[in-house]
C-alpha cells in the first residue's frame, strides 16, 4: 500500500549536496526521462480512449457515451484514489484554485474536442493536437522561465513539419472540424501550464477525479438535449473499458506535467499521432495517405531522438517559478 501511494502522489524532490541535479529518493531515472514516459503513456490510453468514443457514438449518441463512460471513469479513479490513500490527502488551500482552474480548463477543452473527434478521421484530429508540444514549450519559455535549447527546439520544429504534412492546411482535410480541434490545443496548453503550477503536496488522483466529474458533469448537461437509446451488453463493456482508458490517461498526463521540463516531456505527445493512425487504420478503415506516413515518421523520430539525448544523464531542473 505504501509504495503504491507513493507511485500516484508527486513527491518533492531532493538536490544532491554540492550538485545542481535534483534527484528523487530511490530513483533510477532522471525527471525527464520519467516524465517522457508518463506521457507516453498518456498519449497511448487517451487514444485508445478516443477510439472507442468514436466507435461508441456511431451507434449512440454522443454526449450519452461521454456522460456514461464519464461515470464509470469517476468511480474507478475515486476508488483507486480511496484505496491508495489519495483520496484522504488534503488538497493545501493555495492548491485549490490551481485544481479548479486545471478542471475547468479540461472541460472547456474538451467540448471542441469531442466534436472534432465524432467529425474527422481519428488520424487527422489526433494529428492537429500534436501541435501541443510547441505551444505547451513557447508557453512554458514565456510563463515559467523553463529553458528550452536549439537543439529541442529543433526536434519540435522537425515534429511540427511532420504534423504539417499531415494536416495540409487549405487542403480538403482542413474544415470547420479541424479549427475546433485547434481551439481544444489553446485550452489544453493552458490546461497543462496550470497543472504545472501544484504543488507537490498535491494528490495527482484526487485531482484526476474531480476533473473526471467535471467532464461527466459537461456530458449530462448535453445529453438531454438527444433522446437517450438503451444499449447492448457489448456496448456496455466497451463503456467501461473507455473509462479504464480514461483513467490512465488522466492519471499519467497529471503526473508528466509534473516531472521533468516541460520542453523535454511534451514531445512525447506526438507518440499519440502514432495510435491514431494505427487505430484509425484498424478499427475504422481509415488508410493513411503517403505525405501521413511521412509526417508520422517525422513525429516518431523527434521523439525517440529526445528520449534518447535526455535519457543519458540527470538534467538540471528548470529555473523560474513553478
Amino acid at each position: 500500500m505504501g509504495s503504491t501511494t507513493l507511485l500516484f502522489v508527486s513527491r518533492a524532490p531532493t538536490r544532491d549536496s554540492g550538485s545542481n541535479t535534483v534527484r528523487r529518493d530511490g530513483d533510477l531515472m532522471n525527471d525527464n526521462l520519467r516524465g517522457s514516459l508518463f506521457m507516453m503513456g498518456s498519449m497511448a490510453t487517451f487514444t485508445l480512449n478516443d477510439a472507442t468514443v468514436k466507435y461508441l457514438a456511431q451507434g449512440m449518441p454522443t454526449f450519452q457515451v461521454v456522460f456514461l463512460r464519464g461515470v464509470a471513469a469517476t468511480v474507478l479513479i475515486a476508488l483507486l484514489a480511496y484505496v491508495t490513500g489519495a483520496l484522504r490527502r488534503p488538497i493545501p488551500r493555495r492548491d485549490w484554485p490551481w485544481v479548479l482552474g486545471r478542471s475547468a480548463l479540461e472541460v472547456i477543452s474538451f467540448l471542441p474536442f469531442i466534436l472534432a473527434l465524432t467529425h474527422m478521421p481519428l488520424a487527422n484530429v489526433t494529428a492537429i493536437l500534436q501541435a501541443l508540444p510547441l505551444t505547451i514549450t513557447a508557453a512554458g519559455a514565456l510563463f515559467l522561465g523553463e529553458r528550452v535549447g536549439w537543439r529541442r527546439w529543433t526536434a519540435i520544429l522537425v515534429g511540427l513539419i511532420g504534423v504539417l504534412l499531415i494536416v495540409r492546411p487549405g487542403g480538403e482535410d482542413f474544415n470547420l472540424w479541424s479549427v475546433s480541434a485547434v481551439v481544444a490545443v489553446f485550452a489544453v496548453t493552458a490546461r497543462d501550464l496550470v497543472t504545472r503550477k501544484l504543488s507537490p503536496e498535491v494528490p495527482s488522483l484526487k485531482v484526476a477525479v474531480i476533473t473526471a466529474a467535471g467532464v461527466t458533469i459537461l456530458g449530462l448537461a448535453l445529453s438531454v438535449r438527444t433522446p437517450w437509446q438503451p444499449f447492448e451488453v457489448g456496448q456496455g463493456g466497451l463503456i467501461l473499458l473507455a473509462s479504464a482508458f480514461v483513467l490512465g490517461g488522466y492519471l499519467f498526463s497529471i503526473m508528466a506535467m509534473r516531472v521533468g521540463e516541460i520542453g523535454v516531456v511534451t514531445p512525447f505527445r506526438y507518440t499519440a499521432l502514432i495510435w491514431g493512425i494505427l487505430l484509425g487504420w484498424a478499427v475504422f478503415s481509415e488508410f493513411p495517405k503517403p505525405l501521413t506516413l511521412i509526417g508520422a515518421a517525422l513525429v516518431a523520430g523527434t521523439g525517440l531522438y529526445t528520449l534518447l539525448r535526455e535519457g543519458r544523464a540527470p538534467v538540471p531542473r528548470p529555473v523560474g517559478p513553478r
